[in-house]
């Protein structure tokens, strides 16, 4: 029996008892016990809660906790909810980050392994030379009534990586430069209906594709995704289609008067039969649009965009994630007679003109540069998945891996996969690693640490081989099992 106050529904529970025995106040333990076997629903509040389950909990699962009673989902980014990865036991928040090291509020310490901050950082935590150029405007001040000179600079060095633009507007969120993207475009075309393949953020006009079936966008990264909030009269605006399959996307176009194409140039798998190049020529010939989704592909494999990869330039890119190397600073580029367009529709934001995103942007570019870091990201990837199937050869396991080198990932090609990541998760957690089924890698991934990351998680690819032969795995875990989240391209 719970007769403690501990949480605000232990406060409900002894309310319960108070106002039943009011005005007395001088009733007995006794009685008490007495009022839960006559009136048990006076107790029912607090039932759920784990007898000295906070002497079992670091501090960041306690705040957590508390989190998720004074804000929505707890967080503000789906992808770093603590259910996510090991509900009840992931440290959830971090007192100081460096390189590729992650300190925990008890102070302790992990390699991170995993998401590294869903990508941004590609030149590890607090990069030193990107910190001191962030510090010195600081110290000069970060607003003003005028503008930040550094965003001017920051807009030329992006039109130098890529010749075919000529202008660019800054946000500091990929679900504004995604808005942004389509609002101009949409201006440009004069014509309000998208079609889209892949990701493109959280904003009305992309979840509007899922207005009369939640599965439109299931095969874009995020399934069954409720368009509650969106208006209903978005319906029939935005319409998906298949990654590399081209006589999908020509049909829209034909059916629908389509004046944008949206999309990611690739992200778990490469182009086909020149279907990059052959959206771009229907693109063209029917004087539509066409956008790349550049926030997370950008400067992985090349100095920019990945379309530089593969040779096809689109009318307008976003860039996000990597450019600010963990500031908060996107950039949408285009070709001026787009670009311009943005002079007839409003798109406005005070903390767009914010110092802090340009200048780090700036230097975040100019340390990649000198460091060749798509490079040195996309080889160690490329280590990371060879020594991932070594280890599954090995045991005898099959995975599936999926993917840019830099953003790798994989999966156990079994109907305990859900469970299995959660395995990894829980045993490299003990070993001093934020780790799940994917490394976001960065320039601090050395080859000592990657090799330490590999050496732990050998023994716990053979005992997921011990659940394949037949082990219980939910004997082996000490909580439920992580959410299952994004859901990944095939």
């Amino acid at each position: 029996m719970r007769w403690t106050v501990d949480e605000p529904v232990d406060f409900e529970v002894i309310s319960n008892i108070f106002d039943h025995f009011s005005p007395n106040i001088y009733f007995s333990w006794y009685e008490v016990y007495e009022l839960q076997k006559q009136k048990p629903m006076l107790f029912d509040n607090n039932r759920n809660i784990k007898r000295n389950e906070g002497a079992n909990m670091g501090t960041g699962q306690k705040l957590w906790k508390r989190a998720k009673s004074v804000i929505p989902g707890g967080n503000m980014l789906l992808s770093k909810r603590a259910e996510m990865f090991l509900p009840e036991h992931w440290p959830a928040y971090f007192s100081k980050a460096k390189g590729c090291q992650v300190w925990d509020l008890d102070g302790n310490q992990f390699t991170d392994m995993c998401i590294m901050g869903i990508g941004t950082n590609t030149l590890g935590y607090g990069n030193e030379e990107v910190d001191d150029a962030v510090r010195s405007v600081i110290d000069q001040g970060n607003m003003s009534t005028l503008n930040a000179p550094e965003e001017v600079y920051l807009a030329e060095k992006l039109i130098e990586l890529h010749p075919w633009a000529d202008m660019v507007r800054f946000a500091r969120t990929g679900g504004e430069a995604n808005a942004i993207a389509i609002r101009i475009a949409r201006a440009a075309s004069g014509k309000e209906k998208v079609a889209v393949c892949g990701y493109h953020g959280w904003h009305d006009w992309y979840l509007s594709a899922n207005l009369g079936d939640s599965e439109n966008l299931a095969g874009h990264l995020l399934p069954g995704l409720s368009p509650k909030g969106v208006p209903q009269n978005l319906r029939g605006t935005v319409f998906p289609f298949n990654y590399n399959n081209f006589e999908e996307l020509e049909a829209l176009v034909n059916k629908h008067d389509i004046g944008v194409i949206k999309m990611e140039v690739v992200r778990n798998m490469g182009p086909e039969n020149n279907f990059l190049h052959k959206v771009r020529k229907l693109a063209t010939d029917k004087n539509i649009v066409l956008i790349f989704d550049e926030c997370t592909s950008g400067f992985r494999e090349t100095f920019g965009g990945i379309h530089k990869k593969y040779g096809v330039e689109p009318d307008m890119a976003m860039f996000g994630k990597a450019l600010g190397n963990g500031y908060a600073v996107t950039a949408t580029i285009g070709k001026r007679e787009v670009m311009e367009a943005a002079q007839s529709s409003f798109i406005s934001s005070t903390f767009w003109t914010e110092r802090i995103g340009s200048v780090a942007g700036l230097k975040t570019l100019e340390v990649m540069e000198k460091l060749q870091s798509w490079d040195t990201i996309t080889q160690t990837g490329l280590n990371i998945k060879n020594s991932w199937q070594k280890l599954a050869d090995k045991y005898e396991l099959e995975i599936s891996q999926f993917g840019l080198p830099a953003l790798t990932g994989f999966s156990f090609a079994s109907e305990k996969n859900l469970y299995y990541k959660t395995l990894v998760t829980q045993e490299m957690l003990k070993k001093g690693y934020l780790a799940s089924n994917v490394v976001y890698v960065c320039t601090e991934h050395t080859k000592p640490i990657v090799e330490g990351y590999m050496e732990a998680l050998d023994p716990i690819f053979s005992l997921i081989k011990e659940c394949e032969q037949g082990r219980s795995v939910e004997g082996l875990l000490n909580g439920p099992v992580c959410h299952s989240g994004f859901k990944r391209l095939n």
